[in-house]
């Protein structure tokens, strides 16, 4: 997985993700625009430092960064300090303000954001065979499948808390170097807030039996396709985001806050109410575009698609008040 998405001839050095998914932030403006109070109170609880970071890891092409910044008020927009974190090259005609890097910069104050970051942090499989579990091999050609050996210890006593499994058959995605990678994002806020926003799951949904089968996937040109490691699709499991919650803590984090998008989203203000009719008549153009932002409000809320992500919100050092997000 790790090969087939970020080594040489991988799906994220290779390929403009944006053009094969649709994502909150790609779909329009709007999910941008609904970050701006969360940028604001963020701000206001740091003291209104001289230079506020904000920091998007796994950053496509920027367009997130840039379209929030434009949202920004004025005042806030001049002490921001925008940097994309990708493994791909700077884009052509991205604005010079806009820092590039291929790793998280040591030091941060203000606002970390992984956005559909963690399910493309690759992990290993694992499936309940025969009494025991087994990792799961998988033919980088074919996607031919096969049992290989048992996880290591870190990953099996992961698994027992994390994602206990115990039927022939099942699988469980383990979440070692997620929660590794999520810890280190927090490790480098010196004071400011981490979120992100991804696909999930929590432990009482996968005691359920709901993800037994596990959600390993693919995705190529808008269409979901075979997970096969060849460097031609994005391939992506969702996220255990209680255990990355925990491993925020461990890092530091003071605060936790973890909610569905639709609710978070909400809280800070999104509403997916449609115009008056009567504004039709007074204000045809007006009434378009109030129509138009309504529609992508109820895409951003809908509960079956982009509205059932979750967000994972976590605090170091910093007086944000959870309520921001409807906590």
């Amino acid at each position: 997985m790790a090969a087939a998405l970020y080594g040489p001839s991988g799906f994220y050095c290779t390929n403009a993700p944006e053009q094969h998914f649709r994502t909150s932030g790609n779909a329009g403006p709007l999910f941008a625009a609904s970050l701006v109070p969360l940028v604001v109170a963020i701000d206001e609880s740091l003291g209104h430092p001289s230079r506020l970071d904000v920091v998007d890891v796994g950053a496509g092409d920027a367009r997130l960064l840039t379209t929030l910044h434009q949202a920004l008020p004025d005042e806030l927009a001049v002490r921001t300090r925008l940097t994309a974190v990708e493994v791909r090259p700077r884009p052509t005609g991205l604005p010079l303000d806009v820092g590039w890097l291929n790793t998280a910069p040591q030091h941060i104050t203000g606002l970390v954001l992984a956005h559909e970051l963690l399910d493309n942090v690759p992990c290993d499989v694992a499936e309940f065979q025969s009494g025991g579990l087994h990792v799961v091999q998988v033919d980088s050609g074919t996607g031919a499948e096969r049992a290989a050996g048992p996880p290591t210890q870190e990953q099996a006593d992961w698994i027992d808390r994390w994602w206990p499994i115990s039927d022939d058959g099942d699988r469980a995605e383990i979440g070692v170097q997620r929660d590794r990678a999520w810890a280190e994002l927090v490790s480098h806020l010196d004071r400011g807030v981490a979120v992100a926003v991804d696909y999930g799951h929590t432990l009482t949904e996968r005691s359920s039996g709901l993800y037994d089968a596990g959600t390993l996937t693919a995705y190529r040109d808008g269409r979901q396709v075979a997970p096969i490691p060849d460097g031609s699709c994005d391939i992506t499991a969702h996220v255990a985001m209680d255990s990355c919650a925990e491993a925020g803590r461990t890092a530091g984090a003071d605060t936790t806050v973890l909610r569905r998008q639709a609710a978070a989203l909400r809280a800070l203000g999104l509403d997916a109410r449609r115009p008056p009719v009567d504004l039709a008549r007074t204000d045809p153009q007006a009434y378009v575009q109030r129509l138009a932002r309504a529609s992508h409000a109820a895409e951003l809320l809908d509960p079956t698609s982009l509205g059932s992500f979750w967000w994972l919100l976590q605090t170091t050092n910093c007086s944000l008040d959870p309520a921001i997000l409807g906590a």
